[in-house]
């Protein structure tokens, strides 16, 4: 009895080639259409894992943590300096989901340093920025901004503490004026001193003093004084 041999059956050479083009796992280089480069592990053809990526367009480089296709873990991003074209770190930290959150350090073009707490890319929560000019301020960021509670210390050692909104001095606060021996308590509105009490603060060990100290309120019978304002009160509440 003759015997018939059948052909296996074969599936098409596509279903093996897509197998072959999945990325998972650790792999070399991989270059997008757009010329970005990436540099580390997959999952499902996704970035997951450790990884640097390589942007052409602007020749930023990102090396850290990856999740899903997105920066989230620790991780540092710098970009080429565009005179010299060495790498200066622009941010390095925690991230999630592509965004700056958490912990983190970021470097600005002008030489300006914050250290503290992110939120979705932005300054939020507690941090200390180092501005340019010598100043820097120390308390709760929201939104990119001075927000809540802070201290602003200037570079001739003068210092605000106090509330804050929107990046300017907003509540209650004090300002020390540490150069002329005075203390200033009282309340802000956008930064500008509405009301408040100027007394003297160690004036005497003050670098710049002014000429004449601020007298002191004496009254010869406080406790008169002050049954009389009652007293006054209560007649305009009647």
């Amino acid at each position: 009895m003759p015997i018939v041999k059948y052909p296996r059956a074969r599936e098409p050479l596509y279903y093996e080639w897509d197998r072959k083009a999945q990325k998972c796992g650790l792999r070399h280089t991989v270059y997008a259409v757009n010329g970005d480069q990436y540099t580390g592990e997959w999952l499902d053809n996704l970035k997951h894992g450790k990884g640097t990526q390589i942007w052409k367009s602007t020749g930023a480089i990102y090396s850290g943590d990856w999740k899903f296709g997105k920066q989230d873990g620790y991780g540092s991003y710098s970009v080429p300096d565009p005179v010299t074209k060495e790498y200066k770190r622009v941010y390095t930290g925690w991230w999630k989901n592509g965004q700056k959150t958490g912990q983190g350090v970021s470097f600005y073009p002008n030489g300006e340093r914050y250290e503290g707490e992110w939120s979705d890319g932005a300054r939020g929560g507690w941090g200390r920025m180092y501005y340019l000019d010598g100043s820097s301020y120390e308390g709760q960021w929201e939104a990119d901004q001075p927000n809540g509670q802070g201290m602003l210390r200037l570079p001739n050692g003068n210092r605000y503490e106090g509330g804050w909104k929107d990046g300017k001095k907003h509540g209650p606060g004090r300002y020390f004026y540490v150069d002329k021996g005075q203390l200033l308590e009282g309340t802000w509105v956008e930064d500008i001193a509405k009301c408040g009490v100027l007394v003297d603060f160690g004036r005497d060990e003050a670098p710049a003093p002014p000429q004449y100290p601020i007298p002191e309120i004496e009254l010869d019978d406080p406790a008169g004084v002050l049954a009389e304002a009652q007293a006054l009160l209560e007649d305009s509440n009647n």
